[in-house]
Order: structure tokens, then C-alpha cells, then sequence
């Protein structure tokens, strides 16, 4: 963004020598070591790092809500408006908060009051800074939703926090942040729970709202194709230090630190994959597929009224048909609700499901029962979160070798024996199987959900958003890690993801989702290289690119959100038809 000179030369955020610690069991801990920077009316400033390295404890610290005594601000200053923050009282930074700097935080829904209707905590954020009548607040708070482009917005007044999707919630986040027309906002990781399109949405409003209010703006995120759209500047942190401060032009062609050379050679770019064909590794050896599935069908319904009856249906999977090939990988994509985490969820039988899935030549049984146990030794799943699916009482070793007691495979030492063999061939140590899931970084639990997933040798592994919460360096050594694995054991994987680049990256070929059905599938030069699809074409579009040279004026994305799957009992939903664009590249034709 190019700054004019007045809005360049007036520092409305400074901040000298920062210094956060937190209480440990062995002593005060510094989090942010000497943090220095200004940031100028209009200007966006990224701040940029991996989980722990302090970018969020900056942004507490600043907006003095450290759970005090636990952290606190040990020195330094943080100056706005000629005042120190860090010397100011509780009563006077209430005051502060919310009228000259907002915050938006990562997760909208952990931060909105579920009891209470987005209407009254729009006014009450209003009333808070200004001495304004409950009619010009409500008119405010009206305002401010058309501003953030919510849909049908006097309704939305009158919503609690549940009804919303995570994209209209942070629209809500971001309205109520901007309610009193604050000089600086700063913005926690407010894009990294939500889908690509929603993304680029959020990322436009906030470059369209500074533009028309001149407010000032901090960025906090790990994405570094998010920090080249958005920024003007960057701050790169390691473990609560600034490494490297620059523009984001000068940062990204000339990295000075090694660690953000590391961090930027870590992150997937779109299109880097252009020109080259995957090669599977065992090229279909057998004459079945390893993974079948035909007309998979998933339908939920939901309840209501005075007898609790079944009053409409949830089409989350509609007649999908698909397969997989030995030492293939097939990229399962699309945003929150398409139905890709619940195909994953039907093929281990963990829902209710119609039509037809056959693993390794043998139907997937209806229901529980000994052929459902005997189907899982040859297809299994890893899960988003390594730690909501790690047992925190048990320790690791014992979990990754449950399958193999579970079936009756291995006990004593040779059990041990074989748990240790795992936990090489993810890159752990035997010595670490006696500890528990917490004693482990996010990248090393991923590890051992891995290990656990390769205990029975099977024939394919379901990956659902299995690196979508990790950092991009740990990231880009699990995708790494996977990938040796399936050259080494012939494995298939289904990778289900909402990142394109990651899919790019790992597929052999990709199966793109919208509203429950496939609209376009195919191999990965024919999706990435030639979408046809105008879904698919959207989902290309609104991927940052993580090149400054390459950042786009505007998002060419949709307003709104993606059609609801649900519909009236009774109501159908019109299946796809597919034309085949040549060499089996099947494009669902327009509705």
C-alpha cells in the first residue's frame, strides 16, 4: 500500500523497548525480549513468526490484557496519543480499549458473548466510549454491519453468536472493533481458522475500511502469503526476539536472518508445482483399487417443532464416487461444509452413510461388529488436532501400540519392540515413548498420531487437515515425513485439506468439493494447471500469493458465504453430471 507523505510522517503506535515475562515453576521467563517499532497512520504492520515465538504476547502486552501476575510488562514503553500505556491505570486503559485501540482476535466465537445477541454487544461496545442515546446506538451498530458487508444486517441484530458462520462472526469481531473508529486495530491471527475465500474476504475489508477510516493496523500471523498481500512493513520474531524489521518488499527479496530465509523457503506456493507430473510409486500395481467408493451418500436430520420431529435434512455428502490406486494420493478439497470431512468420517464408518465402500477388494459392513474391526487394519486416519486425539493420560508408546493389542498382533517385548521401530521411522526416539501427549510440540504429536496410524501396516491412510495446525516449517517437514512413508510402504493416501498450495504440493491427483458433490477431478497439472470449474477457478483466486511483487489491488472473490446444504424434508438435491474436458479431467456441468 503506498502511503502519502503526511500519513507517513505521523507515528500514532510506538513501542521502545518491550519487555513481557511470564511466571514459570523455574522463575520469570522473558516472552518478548527488546521489542521496538513505530507504526504510522494508515500503514499495516505485520508481525510474523511461529507458535511461541511472542507475536501474540506483543499484542496482550500492548493492549495491557496480561493475566496479570502471572505476565507482566517488565520495562519498556508503548506509547499512543502522547500517553504510556504500560504506566496507565485499569480505569484508564478500559477507556483506552476499544475507543483508540481495538482488538480482533483469532478465534471470533471464544471471543463473543454466546448469551447475548450481536446487537446488544454492538451497543454495548458503543455505549461503553461514547454518550450516545440507545437510538443512535442501535443506528451505529447498524452501521457498522453494513460496513463489514454482513449480510441481511438488521437481521443479523437480532442473531446470537451460534447462528452465524465463523466468516460472518468475524465480520461481527471486526465491526465491533471499528464501532468507535479506533487509531490503531490490531489483528490476532483473524483469518487462520477460516476457509481461503472467507480469507480473502476478511482481508479486503480490512484493507478497504483503512482506507476509509486511515486507521492504523497490526497484523499478527504465521502465513507468510498473508503478511506479502497485506503489509508494508514486517517484523519477523524467534522466540520472542525481532530477528529481521524491514519492508515487506526488502524482507521477502533479501532476507537477512536465517530464519526468515527458513520460513519463507517453508511455505508451499501455489504454482510451484507447474510443468512437472506426479509419479505414483507403485504406478496401480493390482487389479482393484485399494479405496472404492460409489454413490457415498451422508445425510443428517434435524429436529424441531412441539413433537420433535424431523423437520429438514443436512446433505453433507451426495452422491460422491471416487478412487484410489496403490501409491496414489488424491486431494480431497474444499471449504467448511462441502462434506470432505465427512466422507473421511464415513469411510472409517464413524457415521451413517448409503452406497458403496470397498478397501482392498472387501466391502466396508454397515455397523459395528468383527468386519467392521478387520476392514480398519487396512484403512486408517490421522486427525486436524494431534492432541484432541491423543489419549493425555496414556503415555505415547502405550497409545501408538494399542491397534496392534486392540487386534491381537503383538504383546510383551515384541510389542515394544515394534512401538520403538515406529517411533524411528517418524524421526522420535524409543527413550520418548514413556512420556505423555503433553510433553510434545504440536509437530512431534502429529508425529506420533502417524506412528499409531502406520501400526497395523495398512493400505491407505486418511489425512484430514492433518497439517493445517502447524506451523509452516513443522508443516513442511511432516508433509516431508509422509511422503517418504508412502514411497517406502507403497501407501495411498486420501489428503483431505482447504489449502491449495499443501494439495498442490502432495497429490497426485485432486477431487474438488462444493455443497456435498465433486464438481471437478483430475490430475494435478489438469486442476491446478487448467480449473475449469468456476468454483475451482474462485478457490485458485483467493490463495495468497506469497510474493510482494505479486500482490493483487483487489480480491476477485464473491460477497457472502457458501448455500446452506440443508433442505426441507423431502426436498432433493440435484446430482452433478459430469463432461469429460480430455484424459479424464471430469467437470460437473452448470446447473
Amino acid at each position: 500500500m503506498t502511503q502519502t507523505p503526511d500519513l507517513a510522517a505521523e507515528i500514532v503506535l510506538s513501542v521502545q523497548d518491550l519487555k513481557t515475562e511470564v511466571a514459570t515453576p523455574d522463575g520469570a521467563k522473558t516472552v518478548v525480549d527488546g521489542l521496538s517499532f513505530d507504526l504510522r497512520r494508515g500503514e499495516t504492520l505485520c508481525i510474523a513468526g511461529e507458535s511461541g515465538s511472542g507475536k501474540s504476547m506483543t499484542a496482550l502486552s500492548i493492549m495491557r490484557l496480561l493475566p496479570e501476575p502471572m505476565a507482566r510488562v517488565a520495562s519498556g514503553s508503548v506509547r499512543l496519543g502522547g500517553r504510556d500505556l504500560c504506566q496507565l491505570g485499569e480505569t484508564e486503559m478500559c477507556a483506552i480499549r476499544g475507543g483508540d485501540i481495538a482488538m480482533i482476535f483469532q478465534e471470533p466465537m471464544t471471543s463473543l458473548n454466546p448469551v447475548l445477541t450481536i446487537g446488544r454487544q454492538l451497543r454495548e461496545a458503543i455505549f461503553v466510549h461514547q454518550d450516545v442515546s440507545r437510538r443512535e446506538a442501535e443506528k451505529r451498530a447498524l452501521e457498522t454491519l453494513e460496513a463489514v458487508r454482513l449480510s441481511e444486517p438488521k437481521r443479523r441484530l437480532k442473531q446470537y453468536p451460534h447462528e452465524l458462520s465463523g466468516g460472518m462472526r468475524q465480520r461481527v469481531m471486526i465491526a465491533m472493533a471499528l464501532a468507535c473508529n479506533p487509531k490503531v486495530l490490531i489483528a490476532d491471527e483473524p483469518t487462520t481458522a477460516l476457509d481461503v475465500t472467507i480469507q480473502a474476504q476478511i482481508l479486503q475489508l480490512i484493507r478497504d475500511l483503512q482506507r476509509d477510516f486511515g486507521t492504523a493496523v497490526i497484523l499478527i500471523t504465521h502465513d507468510m502469503g498473508v503478511v506479502a498481500e497485506m503489509a508494508d512493513r514486517v517484523v519477523v520474531m524467534n522466540q520472542g526476539k525481532i530477528v529481521e524489521h524491514g519492508a515487506v518488499s526488502e524482507v521477502f527479496e533479501r532476507p537477512k536472518d536465517a530464519y526468515t530465509r527458513e520460513l519463507l523457503d517453508a511455505v508451499p506456493k501455489l504454482g510451484a508445482m507447474t510443468g512437472q507430473d506426479a509419479v505414483i510409486s507403485a504406478a496401480g500395481a493390482g487389479p482393484e483399487p485399494v479405496l472404492e467408493v460409489k454413490d457415498l451418500t451422508v445425510r443428517f436430520d434435524l429436529r424441531g417443532g412441539i413433537l420433535d420431529r424431523v423437520v429438514s435434512r443436512v446433505h453433507a455428502v451426495e452422491g460422491v464416487s471416487f478412487s484410489l490406486r496403490a501409491g496414489e494420493t488424491l486431494g480431497l478439497v474444499g471449504e467448511s461444509g462441502c462434506g470432505k470431512s465427512t466422507i473421511g468420517k464415513a469411510l472409517m464408518n464413524l457415521v451413517p452413510w448409503e452406497g458403496s465402500i470397498r478397501v482392498a477388494g472387501r466391502p466396508i459392513p454397515h455397523g459395528r461388529g468383527e468386519a467392521d474391526r478387520l476392514f480398519r487394519r487396512d484403512l486408517q486416519m490421522i486427525f486436524q488436532d494431534p492432541y484432541a486425539s491423543l489419549d493425555p493420560r496414556m503415555r505415547v508408546g502405550d497409545l501408538v501400540g494399542e491397534p496392534l493389542v486392540i487386534h491381537g498382533l503383538a504383546k510383551g517385548r515384541e510389542l515394544r519392540d515394534r512401538v520403538a521401530s515406529l517411533f524411528e521411522r517418524v524421526g522420535l526416539t524409543p527413550d520418548q515413548m514413556d512420556r505423555h501427549p503433553h510433553e510434545f510440540s504440536g509437530g512431534q504429536r502429529q508425529r506420533i498420531c502417524i506412528a499409531r496410524a502406520l501400526a497395523l501396516s495398512p493400505k491407505a491412510i486418511i489425512a484430514d487437515e492433518s497439517v493445517s495446525a502447524l506451523d509452516v516449517s513443522v508443516q513442511a517437514q511432516v508433509l516431508d515425513l509422509l511422503q517418504e512413508l508412502q514411497k517406502e510402504l507403497d501407501l495411498s493416501f486420501l489428503f483431505i485439506s482447504h489449502d491449495m498450495a499443501v494439495v498442490e504440493q502432495v497429490s497426485h491427483r485432486v477431487a474438488v468439493m462444493y455443497l456435498g458433490q465433486i464438481v471437478e477431478v483430475g490430475t494435478r497439472r489438469q486442476v491446478f494447471e487448467n480449473p475449469r470449474h468456476p468454483y475451482t477457478q474462485r478457490l485458485m483466486e483467493a490463495v495468497p500469493i506469497p510474493d510482494p511483487a505479486r500482490r493483487r489491488d483487489v480480491f476477485k472473490v464473491p460477497i457472502g458465504d457458501i448455500p446452506s446444504p440443508v433442505r426441507a424434508l423431502g426436498e432433493s438435491v440435484e446430482r452433478v453430471r459430469y463432461v469429460d474436458v480430455g484424459d479424464r479431467h471430469l467437470v460437473a456441468e452448470p446447473a
